[in-house]
């Protein structure tokens, strides 16, 4: 990987000749220790993500507590506290685990790719594709979400990522470049509606991680586990507005370290004359297949993430909600159907 070329238009425009100067060498260190790092063996790796991960979750306390919070707000009474710990232990590992194999992307190959992961379920995609209206599909950061994209890519075919860029762009640069090796073409979150219809008239694969919360301008309250969430609405509308399949997807790391990569059959769209109520019900089902995910593997997903951040009485301040455990707020969503 050159970081004078593909990583160069990542950085352009950041600050002054001096400070891009700075950033390239700091990719270029960077992109050497993760060469080298791509030639450590995965069975040492996994080892190894197995302490990190347990130091992590001692030192880390703030997101430990997140990630009990959210456990606690998901699971409720189906678990004790000692499963919710034990779970929270096993996700620093897996994301630990996420983090190191980080410099596999680098060497990945169609040759090699086999000994990472594996695909099923693509014909769920390629049938939804041939209907001609391009195809949602409906992801999560589940497994290795980084490396599930680029081994598509390669394997199979580029498609088109909605992300949002990280906030440090030294390493927003490297991870886009490692995102972008096998064609995906990475479309930027903010503003990204008028990319994506344009992609999708195409016929291309748009894929949207749609498990984040969002504020609640950008979303609906709808039920996500044992609690309501804001949830993004992007993926419902642009369903409805064009017609574009939701193919749902999710990889999870198996007892032998590879992962494996499963499509699931097209979601049907609920289509009324309600438009706010049919946006609604589509972006719970959504919730629904991404809840189903997870609980096939709890400790596989990111519950690091202040998922359920927003909430509904940030709306009406001065209004109990006690008892309203089910409430759905419906936001304007002008912003997404003009």
């Amino acid at each position: 990987m050159n970081a004078h070329g593909p990583f160069q238009k990542h950085i352009a425009g950041h600050g002054n000749r001096e400070k891009r100067g700075a950033e390239v060498a700091a990719i270029l260190i960077i992109n050497r220790v993760l060469e080298k790092a791509a030639s450590i063996p995965h069975r040492t790796l996994r080892a190894l993500a197995a302490h990190v991960g347990a130091i992590w979750y001692r030192l880390d306390r703030k997101h430990r507590d997140v990630a009990m919070r959210n456990l606690e707000m998901a699971w409720g009474k189906e678990l004790t506290e000692a499963e919710k710990e034990a779970i929270c232990r096993k996700v620093f590992v897996n994301l630990s685990t996420v983090m190191l194999e980080l410099p596999y992307l680098l060497t990945l190959t169609r040759e090699n790719l086999g000994r990472f992961i594996t695909f099923s379920g693509v014909e769920h995609l390629e049938n939804a594709q041939s209907k001609g209206k391009g195809v949602l599909v409906l992801a999560s950061h589940f497994g290795n979400w980084e490396l599930m994209s680029l081994a598509f890519s390669i394997r199979h075919q580029p498609i088109k990522v909605v992300v949002r860029p990280l906030d440090n762009h030294i390493l927003d640069a490297i991870i886009n470049t490692l995102r972008s090796r096998g064609g995906n073409e990475l479309i930027p979150k903010k503003g990204s509606v008028r990319q994506i219809l344009r992609h999708l008239r195409r016929n291309q694969v748009v894929a949207l991680l749609a498990d984040q919360n969002v504020d609640w301008y950008d979303g609906v309250f709808v039920p996500f586990f044992n609690e309501i969430a804001c949830t993004n609405k992007a993926m419902a509308v642009l369903a409805l507005r064009t017609g574009a399949p939701v193919v749902p997807v999710y990889n999870y790391r198996q007892e032998d370290g590879r992962y494996a990569t499963v499509f699931e059959p097209e979601i049907p769209i609920i289509r009324t004359a309600d438009t706010t109520g049919d946006i609604e019900e589509n972006a719970a089902c959504f919730n629904r297949v991404i809840e189903g995910f997870i609980r096939r593997y709890p400790e596989q997903w990111l519950w690091l993430h202040m998922r359920w951040k927003t909430r509904p009485y940030q709306l009406w301040p001065r209004q109990s909600l006690k008892g309203q455990r089910w409430l759905v707020i419906r936001p304007q969503i002008r912003s997404l159907e003009a």
